[in-house]
């Protein structure tokens, strides 16, 4: 094999076919023998059991050696690409020969590649031209190989002897040439649809990892790791646009097996990232040197792929892939990485999401935390002292805080008001409307108004300040202590239960929540109250807890419960009233707060 400069000058055979010096062959018309026939049936019988290209030019070699003892054996294949010959399988070379790029139309495996035609070479010494790959061989012999008149390689054979190959020898490589290179094409083609059917598998898996990954370091970090399954880079960065898309920053960078953090910031009006920024494609650069545009950062890069990140119509930023050898990254690559561009863009795009829901929640959590705060706060922080009854309440919200309001107010000497509410909503918004109608309430109460006419105030309050979807419910009862009289008002809630000689009966109290209606008319209901009675307020959280069928606890549960329990303190039946509900519920999820309050008449 040779990689001489100039292609040597054709001669005619000598009478024993043993020329001295090159010679360009044409065994086109030369009979087939009953040899040749045995031998193409064993080397078609060879070539149809693998489609695999190193097995198949294997096994080629040992059956050109069963007829042509050479010393060196070589098949290169043509890249369409580089036009370039480069070795792919060898017997008798060094390593070294591996690397070779030999032209078309250089030295005499170029020549045959150039021309499509033989030549045999039976003194190499008499060419000036030759090149001596290997340093022993005196006769050369190279054959095209064809398929469908499309040259994809040269079969070249060598031997240390002078005037050793002759006419029957290239005929019977001719004939080897023209049945293995169509084996070749179909072995590359179903290596290639097997590396295709691979690496759509390895795309597959590496989108769906990276769709699991919403932490955005880590998941740019497994972006250069799984990328490496496809690409062998030596160098890679994610470099992601600022919030102007004016500059990339670079995110995570990796150089020659680890991981590292440059800070580099390049505007898209330089650079190759920033070009294709600029031009929505792909920039694949051979050599970098020979690139204006290219500013370098990395000493050791020759080579250079960088692919845009599309997201939602836009560019995101680019993935950049760098390498030492000038022409490393080729047509496959960069369909490869485009192809996976748009998985990782999404996977990035997600993550900063999540980061950002992630944050937002975060901050969320601090918010509520203080407004739960503020609305314990704003809740009595004890229950008022009565001459001639006892008070307890229990509070407990569905969430951090809840829509939940209770109060007592003073309506001065052996009076005072006992309210419970519940506005529309959960959480923070409801704990705000709560906490906006407890202090509408509370300046209205320096009037004392009586318990219907505080609900007509409070809904004119509430309409005036148009408060869409916004309403409240509420029990607005004036215990008079002296007398043991209590005059109720309701706007929608929970009427209350009242125990009287062991048996508990719910008032008939209703009326339309707060806020609803303009100009809401509202009953007042007054009970004769007598030592011993019990009357109990709550909230539809407890009436309306539901258990693992979806059955509710209902007022039949509370009022056996209050039977049962009416001469304990009202602290105890409070909590009683808690545990059998947190009973009745078992592991079902709370859903409204749970707000009780007993007021129980003494002698």
């Amino acid at each position: 094999m040779s990689s001489a400069s100039s292609s040597p000058q054709p001669h005619e055979f000598e009478g024993d076919y043993r020329p001295a010096t090159a010679t360009i062959l044409d065994p086109v018309n030369a009979r087939i023998e009953p040899a040749d026939l045995a031998y193409l049936m064993r080397l078609t019988d060879a070539l149809n059991t693998t489609l695999d290209l190193q097995t198949l030019l294997g096994r080629t070699a040992e059956l050109v050696r069963t007829v042509i003892p050479y010393d060196v054996f070589a098949i290169l294949l043509l890249n369409d690409h580089t036009h370039e010959l480069r070795v792919r399988f060898q017997i008798g070379h060094s390593p070294q020969a591996e690397r070779l790029h030999i032209p078309r139309g250089q030295g005499i495996v170029g020549q045959v590649a150039q021309t499509r035609q033989p030549i045999l070479l039976n003194d190499v010494s008499n060419s000036c031209d030759y090149v001596a790959v290997h340093p022993e061989a005196r006769s050369e012999l190279a054959v095209p190989l064809i398929a469908k008149n499309r040259l994809i390689g040269v079969m070249d054979l060598e031997s240390i002897k002078k005037n050793f190959f002759r006419a029957e020898h290239l005929h019977v490589l001719t004939l080897t040439a023209s049945r293995i290179a169509q084996s070749i094409v179909n072995a590359r083609l179903y290596n290639r649809v097997s590396r295709q059917a691979q690496t759509l598998e390895v795309l597959n898996e590496i989108a769906v990892e990276l769709a699991s990954i919403l932490e955005p370091n880590l998941l740019l970090e497994r972006i250069g790791q799984l990328l490496r399954r496809l690409i062998d880079y030596q160098m890679f960065s994610i470099l992601l646009l600022d919030e102007k898309g004016e500059t990339l920053v670079t995110r995570y960078a990796w150089r020659f097996g680890s991981a590292h953090a440059p800070a580099r910031r390049i505007p898209i009006s330089s650079g190759l990232a920033g070009a294709a920024v600029r031009e929505w494609r792909p920039i694949n650069v051979p050599d970098v040197g020979k690139d204006a545009r290219y500013v370098a950062t990395n000493a050791e890069t020759r080579s250079e792929l960088i692919v845009p990140l599309f997201y939602k119509g836009r560019v995101i930023g680019v993935l950049d892939l760098e390498h030492t050898r000038v022409g490393f990254f080729n047509e496959r690559h960069e369909r490869m990485l485009t192809t996976l561009a748009a998985q990782i863009a999404i996977a990035i795009e997600n993550a900063r999401l999540y980061q950002t829901v992630h944050m937002q929640e975060r901050q969320m959590e601090r918010d509520i935390t203080t407004a739960r705060e503020v609305q314990l706060r704003l809740l009595p922080a004890e229950t008022p002292t009565l001459g001639h009854a006892e008070l307890a309440v229990r509070f407990l919200p569905a969430r951090t805080i809840g829509g939940d309001l209770y109060d007592f107010l003073d309506y001065g000497p052996d009076r005072t008001a006992i309210v419970l509410g519940d506005v529309s909503g959960k959480a923070a918004p409801a704990a705000l409307f709560a906490a906006l109608v407890s202090g509408i309430m509370r300046a209205a109460a320096v009037q004392q108004p009586a318990p219907a006419e505080m609900l007509g105030l409070l809904n004119d309050a509430i309409q005036e300040r148009k408060l869409e979807s916004q309403y409240v419910t509420m029990l607005f009862a004036l215990w008079e202590d002296q007398s043991r009289k209590l005059r109720i008002a309701n706007s929608g809630a929970v009427q209350p239960f009242i125990c009287h000689e062991g048996q508990c009966e719910i008032l008939r109290a209703e009326g339309f929540p707060l806020g609803m209606f303009p100009e809401a008319v509202y009953d007042e209901h007054t009970v004769e109250a007598k030592p011993g009675d019990l009357v109990v307020f709550v909230s539809d959280g407890i009436l309306d807890a539901e258990d693992e069928k979806e059955e509710m606890y209902g007022p039949d549960r509370l009022s056996q419960l209050l039977c049962a329990s009416r001469d304990l303190p009202p602290a105890e039946i409070a909590d009683s009233i808690l545990a059998d509900v947190a009973r009745f519920q078992d592991n079902h999820e709370r859903f409204d707060d749970e707000t009780i309050i007993v007021l129980r008449v003494c002698e």
